[in-house]
């Protein structure tokens, strides 16, 4: 794990970046009290985080947590999903 200051990221971005690619963690400090985790963002979480999404996947969590639920055979998924 790398950790660098803010002025250390600003004069060398490709090359932390580069490092992040290469899976290393880079965290880099701004001032005495915070810090930053650089991490890459692939498509999953892109997807997980659009809002129209996330507010899907809130309003079924909250049905599970009602009980209202669907059971659904492994065999019935392609034809839900029109496949």
């Amino acid at each position: 794990m790398l950790v660098i200051s803010s002025r250390e990221f600003r004069e060398n971005q490709k090359k932390y970046f580069d490092l992040i690619d290469q899976k290393e963690q880079v965290i880099v400090q701004r001032g005495k009290n915070k810090s930053y985790a650089l991490v890459p963002i692939d498509e999953t979480v892109k997807y997980f985080s659009e809002p129209e999404i996330r507010a899907r996947l809130d309003r079924s969590i909250e049905e599970a947590n009602h009980g209202d639920l669907v059971s659904v055979k492994p065999e019935d998924i392609p034809l839900l999903l029109g496949l």
